[in-house]
């Protein structure tokens, strides 16, 4: 038991000074990268230091994985070894230090992760920016007329987007005026049906309302003779 956790502490010490050189490297190589962003002979001498730190980045990967590897095995014979039943006395403090190992263990292999990606996250923006940096200077290079012939090309380019989004909004406008005059014209035509329908439908109205005014009349009439008959009827009646 002292032998294994003697040989984590070993690791773990390893470790941590593998990672502080890790993280170092990822810095300076952002560092070089950044001085020489103002250079203009980037694309001689900063080649060899880029592959340099590159190799230098792939050997640390491998060694760390190796010694997370190593304190990955050691764990696991500590906890074989807390399992065992002639330790069970002293089970409740290796527990407790197999359980501190095993932080560290965790710690040590986020950090690793960590800085590899940050790492590779710098290279690979770096390598875009020298990318573009490269095609702007290429672009730049080029001579004076082509870059002219260039301008003026997308300047006509430019005028025919402009002139053809012109021509769209005057159809659209042209359509849009066609389609209110269609239904204004829907419109007037159903208002002129239904004038007419209403000036046909009045002569008969007119009509209905005098035979029915006549008939009232008619009635009126016969009911007053026949109030005026039984009036007579009852006045004869009295006198008799």
């Amino acid at each position: 038991g002292c032998y294994l956790r003697k040989q984590a502490r070993q690791l773990e010490n390893e470790l941590d000074l593998k990672l502080v050189s890790f993280s170092k490297l990822c810095t300076s190589y952002s560092s070089s990268r950044d001085g020489r962003r103002g250079d203009s002979n980037s694309d001689t001498t900063p080649l060899l230091n880029n592959s340099t730190q590159d190799r230098m980045f792939e050997t640390m990967s491998v060694e760390i994985e190796q010694l997370l590897a190593k304190l990955t095995g050691v764990n696991d014979k500590m906890a074989e070894y807390t399992s065992t039943p002639g330790v069970t006395s002293l089970n409740a403090a290796l527990m407790h230090t197999l359980q501190r190992h095993r932080d560290i263990l965790q710690d040590y292999t986020h950090e690793s992760h960590k800085t590899k990606a940050n790492f590779l996250a710098i290279r690979e923006r770096e390598d875009l920016l020298g990318s573009v940096r490269k095609d702007i200077e290429t672009y730049k290079s080029g001579s004076g007329v082509n870059n002219r012939r260039t301008e003026l090309f997308l300047k006509e380019h430019e005028h025919l987007r402009n002139s053809d989004r012109l021509m769209d909004d005057t159809i659209s406008i042209a359509m849009a005026t066609k389609e209110n005059m269609t239904s204004q014209r829907g419109l007037l035509k159903s208002i002129h049906s239904r004038v007419n329908t209403l000036a046909n439908r009045f002569p008969a109205i007119n009509n209905l309302i005098q035979r029915i005014n006549l008939r009232k009349r008619r009635d009126s009439l016969i009911l007053g003779a026949v109030i005026g008959v039984c009036t007579i009827l009852l006045l004869l009646y009295a006198f008799h």
